[in-house]
Parts: structure tokens; sequence; C-alpha cells
């Protein structure tokens, strides 16, 4: 495993980088080791878990108030089959996650493979156009998810 992947899938460091940081250790490794990495098992819901974690801290409080929706995230190609479904609820200002999607339905779905997932919250690819490049689907009400980009702040690697 190169060192940069091993950055990538080591506890200590996702744990320990703050969002942009993590953003610039995923700027620095090749599409097929962020690949490779999110293979692996640990190491993806590891990895997935610290995104979702830290996603209420990333939140423009003004932009999310009125809001009350679900989004559901599948990040797809999981090992062993099948997808990664996250449950993100906006609601009385403020942003709950579930590892996995509960019984509500969601006002949108956003599915994307895990590289390109990875890309869209780093800030390495847009949603839009990873959307019209087919590599982010969306089912539900596509004009609330055109508004999402305003909800959260993206960490990127240069802060």
């Amino acid at each position: 495993m190169a060192e940069n992947e091993a950055e990538v899938a080591g506890t200590d460091a996702i744990g320990d980088a703050d969002a942009s940081q993590l953003a610039a250790m995923l700027s620095q490794v090749t599409d097929e080791q962020l690949a490779e990495a999110m293979a692996n098992p640990e190491g993806r819901q590891m990895v997935l878990d610290e995104i979702f974690r830290r996603m209420s801290e990333h939140v423009e409080p003004g932009a999310i108030e009125g809001v009350d929706a679900v989004v559901h995230f599948k990040i797809t190609d999981a090992p062993g089959g099948g997808d990664d479904t996250y449950e993100v609820a906006i609601r009385d200002g403020a942003v709950k996650v579930n590892s996995e999607a509960a019984t509500e339905q969601p006002k949108l779905t956003l599915t994307a493979a895990p590289v390109p997932f990875l890309k869209l919250v780093t800030g390495q690819e847009s949603g839009p156009v990873m959307f019209l490049t087919g590599k982010l689907r969306i089912e539900g009400d596509v004009m609330f998810a055109s508004r999402m980009t305003s909800f959260f702040r993206i960490p990127t690697a240069t802060g």
C-alpha cells in the first residue's frame, strides 16, 4: 500500500485531520488508490462514518432554516456487494445523520460511486457537473438537490 493510500485508510490520519487536511490528503492520491482504499471494508466504513459525522460541523445554519427534509446518500460498490446508505435529516435548524436509512421516505436520494463521492465532499468536483456527466444520480426533488450546495461549507484542500 502506498504511503498516501495508507494515510487515506489510516484511522489516526482520518480522525485527527481537520476537513481541509482530509481534503488535501484525498487530493494527493490517484483515483485508483482511492478506489482501492474504498474497497477495504474497514477503511471504507471509517472514511464514510467520519465524513457523515462531520456533516453537522459544516452546515450553514441560515441556509437550512425552515428546511424539513430527509436525504439519502447511497455510495455504491460496497465490498461484498450493495451500497452504503446514510440518511441525513435536516430539520429544526440542525442536521442529524444515521449510518443507515431509516423508514422515512427521503425527499432526495443522491447516488454515487465511492471515488466520485469523495471528490464531491472534498470540493474536487461539483455536484451539477457530476450529475451532468452521470457520476451522480438524483432521485426525488431535483430543485432541492440544487439548493443543497448552499447548505454546507464544502472543505477543500486549500481551506
